[in-house]
Parts: C-alpha cells; structure tokens; sequence
C-alpha cells in the first residue's frame, strides 16, 4: 500500500428502496479488490449462511459484552431488545491496516457512528468515504411494491424514516440521486475512481 494512498473504506447509506444494496453487490461482483465488511447480528443464522462470511453470528450476551467492551465501531438494535446489529472495529481495521479496499452499507446514524470513531484513528480518517444513495418517495414506494416484502403499513412507516434519513444527506462526501440501477451504479464508479484511481488508471495519466 503506497503512504499516499490508503485503502478506500465505501459507506453507502440511503432509504429503504434507494438500491444500496443491490450497489454493494455489484461493486463486489465486478471490482475484485473490493472486499465485504462483515457485519454482526444476533439473529439465527438463515439457510446456506455461513458465520465468518456472511456475518458474525453472536448470542445476545455475547454481543451485549462486545458492546460493552468497546469492540464495535457502530451497533443498533432492530425489531425488539434481542435483535442486534453492529460492526466490530476488527472487521474493518484490520482489513484495512492490511490495505484491503472495503464496502459496508449500513444505516445513517450508523455512518455518523463512523465519522466519529475517523477523528481518533488516522487510518480510518484518511479511509473512509461516505456516499448517500438519493431517492423520491413515488420511486420508492414503486420499489417496495415490486419487491413485494412490505405491506402498505410499512411502506408508510418506512416514507417517514425516509424523510429524517434524507435530511442527512448533506453530511455525506458524495450524493447519487437515483435514477435507473445501471445509472446509479456508473455514478457510483464514477465516485470510487475519483477518489482512489486504480493503478492502471494512474499510469495512462
């Protein structure tokens, strides 16, 4: 890793129907020096998941004491006291120390939880980007209906986290209004050559 170049730590965050995740997969897929942030939770583990690789899987007395311990960089409780989510320091520090590029899309007070931990650690201070994943309430109420996972209860409760989650927005390095996924995933290129030129890039400049 050269000293003037650290490696890229990717946040995407955006509202629930802004293609965040579909954004991280791809880049996954089709940039193979990025690497997956392994995340924590305390849920059972689904079919064909596997601990270590598709996240950490902890009890919640495990996590409660990793928690307390200092071990996360960002954690938050979902859907009840004994359904917990968080990313432990190790699994992006470490990675990152031994210069792997790395993508994580996580919620906004979960990015703010980042840029806090980036003022005491230099390596994540010069790491760390942030992108916001912009969306229209009509585009993602669209979304939702196709994918077909909420009822329209949900929908409406997850139009009004959308609303407090946007106006975070201007907090972020970079901003993708969203458009079709082809598009949002040419800006996203866009923004991850602009800020860390691929070697080759660099060498026909």
């Amino acid at each position: 890793m050269a000293a003037d170049r650290p490696p890229l730590l990717l946040v995407i965050a955006g509202p629930a129907g802004s293609g965040k995740s579909t954004l991280c997969e791809r880049l996954l897929r089709e940039r193979p020096e990025f690497s997956r942030v392994i995340t924590t939770t305390t849920r059972a583990p689904r079919p064909g998941e596997v601990n270590g690789v598709h996240y950490h899987f902890f009890s919640p007395d495990e996590f409660r004491r990793r928690r307390d311990a200092g071990d996360f960089l960002e954690w938050a409780q979902v859907h009840g006291q004994d359904r917990l989510y968080g990313t432990l320091k190790s699994s992006v520090l470490g990675p990152l120390a031994a210069g792997r590029n790395l993508v994580i899309n996580i919620d906004v007070q979960g990015v703010e939880s980042f840029r806090r931990a980036a003022q005491h650690d230099e390596l994540l201070r010069r790491s760390l980007v942030t992108v916001f994943v912009e969306v229209d309430d009509a585009r993602m109420v669209e979304r939702m209906r196709q994918r077909a996972q909420d009822n329209e209860a949900e929908i409406a409760r997850r139009l009004q986290t959308a609303a407090a989650e946007m106006r975070e927005a201007p907090k972020f390095d970079h901003r993708i209004p969203s458009r079709t996924r082809e598009e949002d995933f040419v800006a996203l290129l866009r923004i991850v050559d602009q800020v860390r030129p691929r070697e080759g890039d660099l060498a026909a400049r």
